[in-house]
């Protein structure tokens, strides 16, 4: 009868050794991160800074979706009459942003750093029963003897390599949308401080609506 894909992953994981299954509860944090990072990073328009803010600030109902149209729509709601320091409040308002773009960025680099290591760990654990094999001249012992201890280093630098690689890879990508996104909001800050606030004409609902 042909096994299963529980029993096969079962199997797999029992070929690894005692730290497979730490790596794939890594490997669950890691994509978990990745997908929020790639959720929240949505820019949520393909118009450009300037051409958005002229459509919010001339009155076009809009809704808010995506980082730089939320942005657009804070930072217009700053712009009124007689409110002072402009610059200084934007700063204030957008600095949430920044904050919500590096949620789990850092915990996404801290596996995608351990995650060799812990398939290193798993190497050097297979290489000691290797050694211990040959030291009993044991080829074939019930644990598996040298060929056991080969499986298990090779199966968890596998393993952490798998982890690694791909974490490595989309996380640049998403730490390269993050730097575009801070440059676009920081333009947005300087298009916004730049407009004349006595004629704004009325208050900007956050909600995407003009109020």
């Amino acid at each position: 009868m042909t096994p299963s894909y529980v029993e096969q992953l079962s199997s797999y994981l029992k070929s690894g050794g005692f730290v497979m299954v730490p790596l794939v509860l890594l490997a669950g944090v890691l994509w978990f991160g990745l997908g929020f990072r790639m959720f929240t990073l949505r820019r949520g328009s393909s118009r450009t800074v300037r051409k958005l803010i002229e459509r919010w600030h001339s009155g076009r109902r809009q809704r808010v979706k995506g980082i730089i149209p939320r942005a657009i729509a804070m930072a217009l709601s700053e712009l009124r009459p007689g409110v002072p320091d402009i610059r200084h409040r934007l700063t204030s308002k957008l600095a949430p942003f920044d904050v919500e773009m590096e949620r789990y960025s850092v915990l996404t680099k801290a596996i995608v750093a351990v995650a060799p290591l812990l398939g290193l760990l798993g190497t050097v654990s297979g290489m000691i029963e290797t050694f211990d094999s040959l030291a009993d001249m044991s080829l074939f012992a019930q644990s598996g003897g040298i060929a056991g201890g080969i499986s298990l280093a090779l199966f968890t630098t596998q393993m952490g390599l798998a982890v690694a690689i791909p974490g490595l890879l989309i996380g640049r990508v998403l730490d390269q949308r993050q730097t575009s996104l801070q440059m676009e909001i920081q333009k947005i800050k300087d298009v916004v401080a730049s407009l004349d606030s006595h004629a704004t004409k009325a208050p900007w609902d956050y909600q995407g609506k003009v109020a």
